[in-house]
């Protein structure tokens, strides 16, 4: 067929190949968005930086092929005659289905992470309201045992005979109140 359909061959060849990379790739984004929304460690952010920098490097390869495609299309070389230009056009298509993947695999990894961010925020939001639950509880119960535990010689309920149970009995009745 000749050395212009061996050089689309050959095009092809590579093209074909940069389907089994985007397979794997879309099955590790796959775990990447599971693992994201179910449980996500501090290994996940590093996980994803790491799959989106594969596919920002996939995609810097890919957009030179697409150019030079392109252009020999448009008819800039001599090399290839019009029956291979034919074989070149269907490549064209896969490297521009490519690309798109690659599109979507960056779409999908800024997902994946926003979806980690607001994951650890909510995790991070459940602890904040429990701290802040067991503030409010005994703030007030802090109070109460600095006012008493002040060792004032003067204080009347210090004398008094049931002073100490009454004490208890206003903090048990304050932390329900609070509760």
């Amino acid at each position: 067929s000749g050395p212009d359909y061996l050089g689309y061959a050959l095009i092809d060849m590579i093209v074909d190949h940069y389907y089994e990379v985007l397979d794997q790739l879309g099955e590790e984004i796959e775990v990447i968005q599971e693992e994201a929304l179910s449980n996500p460690t501090a290994n996940m952010r590093r996980a994803i930086h790491d799959a989106r920098r594969e596919v920002v490097v996939l995609r810097k390869t890919i957009w030179p092929l697409r150019e030079m495609i392109a252009n020999l299309l448009r008819g800039e070389s001599t090399l290839f005659r019009d029956g291979t230009m034919i074989f070149l056009q269907d490549v064209y298509d896969h490297v521009i289905q490519v690309f798109d993947t690659v599109e979507t695999y960056l779409d999908l990894l800024t997902g994946a992470l926003e979806t980690y961010m607001s994951s650890v925020s909510n995790k991070m939001n459940e602890t904040m309201k429990v701290l802040t639950i067991m503030s409010t509880l005994f703030i007030p119960l802090t109070f109460l045992a600095g006012v008493y535990g002040m060792n004032f010689k003067y204080m009347p309920e210090l004398e008094w005979r049931y002073a100490y149970p009454s004490f208890w009995g206003i903090v048990g009745v304050v932390f329900l109140t609070m509760v």
